[in-house]
């Protein structure tokens, strides 16, 4: 009943298109997936460069950097939390459902992405390539990121079909993967199908932090 309560807050919500992030789905039962000292729990995959460590309790991407950071752990049904500060021109991706091993997670799983939509360098990007967009599929709204050094808190519920982000209290993606019908991106994103799989970070070799990063299982029996 709950839960329920909970999706019907968020679809109320959806309407007017923001979501108060501490006044909704508030809960204690999420476990963290991130000790801030170390990255147990994680594996990276296609490191490139000196790829990612820990410092002052967050999960860096240098600039020299990058590659894909697992969670051992796959996962199906989830709301996830979590923090992350941008710098001038970072690029990264939260990856769902995703497969361990891969020639694309973008294509191969699910790609949400993470980048300073402000950057002079993005001023040609694609809708779908801007933040908290499922990259090449479902655009997000724009405009809720805040300056690049501060941080800014995500949330993405991934219930059955339906995806949702959450970024500083502003519902800005809330898609539905059922819709997708068109052949050619179907054939081009086999990640559309999967209902599980590993959460992750897709680094570009460019710099981001992340901390307190957090799950909470939906629908475990």
């Amino acid at each position: 009943m709950r839960r329920k309560s909970c999706l019907l807050a968020l679809s109320l919500l959806t309407l007017i298109g923001e979501i108060p992030l501490q006044g909704v789905c508030t809960g204690s039962d999420f476990t963290s997936l991130f000790d801030g000292k170390t990255l147990a729990g994680w594996k990276i995959v296609g490191k490139q460069g000196t790829g990612y460590h820990v410092q002052n309790g967050s999960i860096v991407c240098p600039p020299d950097g990058g590659g894909n950071l697992l969670s051992e752990t796959q996962y199906k049904d989830f709301i996830l939390r979590f923090e992350f500060k941008l710098e001038t021109g970072s690029n990264n991706g939260l990856a769902i459902r995703s497969p361990l091993q891969a020639n694309n997670l973008a294509y191969d799983g699910i790609e949400l992405q993470i980048i300073d939509n402000s950057a002079a360098r993005y001023r040609n990007i694609q809708p779908w390539q801007k933040h908290g967009s499922i990259y090449h599929v479902f655009p997000a709204k724009t405009g809720f990121l805040k300056p690049v050094g501060t941080w800014n808190t995500q949330e993405v519920v991934a219930e059955g079909s339906q995806i949702q982000v959450i970024l500083n209290g502003h519902l800005i993606l809330n898609a539905n993967l059922d819709l997708v019908t068109d052949p050619e991106i179907l054939a081009q994103h086999p990640g559309l199908m999967r209902s599980s799989g590993h959460i992750g970070f897709l680094g570009h070799g460019e710099p981001i932090e992340i901390r307190r990063v957090r799950i909470k299982i939906l629908n475990a029996n």
